[in-house]
């Protein structure tokens, strides 16, 4: 599993907290409007239907207050980079509990709003330096709250793809958190400075290794939207799809990322 050694970028926690309680609420409001029909809805994740989806995003926020229940950690071993390597090992573990949580919160609309007011309340009571004992390892608060961001975001795509007519919109900060956080990721994964990898309006990262580009147009460019990045980040299109459809750019000997996708699953 690739290490970050370093933060290379800083995130408003203000801003960051804002965002991820914005995009839980368009989540939120958008499933109280889902018959139980669409509740039944297969989704691109496995065996799970848009019920377990909307269950697991609740308990993908509702983790804060579990870490926030336990000890202190002593000291930082992990950061937000380390985040998206982490999340294949615990994939088994995380079906497991969907499929609890499911079965525990029959009233998702209540679910998710009581989980929104927990989330509230105990921000209100933490500072973003505040060390948490997470699956990814101890960081701060203000740190995991970019992985939520992150994880709300990908999963609102994962239901507009599973409900036909579902357009939940995302907030503009959350999606470059997300976006920024994946794209720092790739950059761990293949270090370098060969090849600019462009995803505006949000980001954009050296990575691979070869010839590093100091001036001019680079050699080596990959250019794509914010979710296409997010889908071909964690396994949701392929980089051959992308491609053939379009929704990727690349030019140069070394700007083929195939290889390197998806970062996380």
């Amino acid at each position: 599993m690739p290490t970050a050694k370093k933060r290379t970028r800083t995130y408003d926690p203000a801003r960051t907290r804002a965002a991820v309680l914005a995009q839980f609420g368009n989540v939120r409001e958008a499933v109280a409007t889902l018959t139980p029909e669409q509740l039944a809805l297969p989704t691109r994740l496995g065996d799970w239907t848009v019920r377990e989806l909307v269950a697991h995003i609740g308990g993908a926020l509702s983790a804060i207050g579990r870490f926030l229940d336990r000890p202190e950690p002593g000291k930082q071993d992990a950061a937000v980079l380390d985040w998206p390597f982490a999340t294949a090992v615990n994939a088994d573990a995380i079906g497991a509990s969907a499929h609890v949580l499911t079965e525990r919160n029959p009233d998702l609309v209540g679910y998710l709003g009581a989980i929104e007011r927990d989330f509230t309340e105990r921000l209100a009571a933490h500072p973003g330096t505040r060390l948490m004992d997470t699956t990814a390892g101890a960081m701060p608060l203000a740190d995991y709250l970019v992985t939520r961001a992150a994880e709300l975001c990908v999963h609102t795509d994962d239901l507009n793809a599973a409900v036909p007519g579902l357009d939940i919109p995302y907030d503009r900060q959350a999606l470059a958190a997300a976006t920024r956080l994946l794209a720092d990721a790739l950059a761990v994964k293949a270090p370098g400075g060969s090849t600019e990898v462009r995803i505006p309006p949000y980001a954009v990262v050296q990575c691979v290794e070869g010839p590093r580009h100091t001036r001019g147009t680079p050699p080596n460019v990959v250019e794509t939207d914010p979710l296409t990045w997010l889908r071909l980040a964690t396994g949701r299109t392929s980089w051959q799809n992308a491609v053939g459809e379009a929704k990727v750019r690349a030019s140069g000997e070394r700007a083929d990322l195939g290889g390197l996708l998806p970062i996380m699953s």
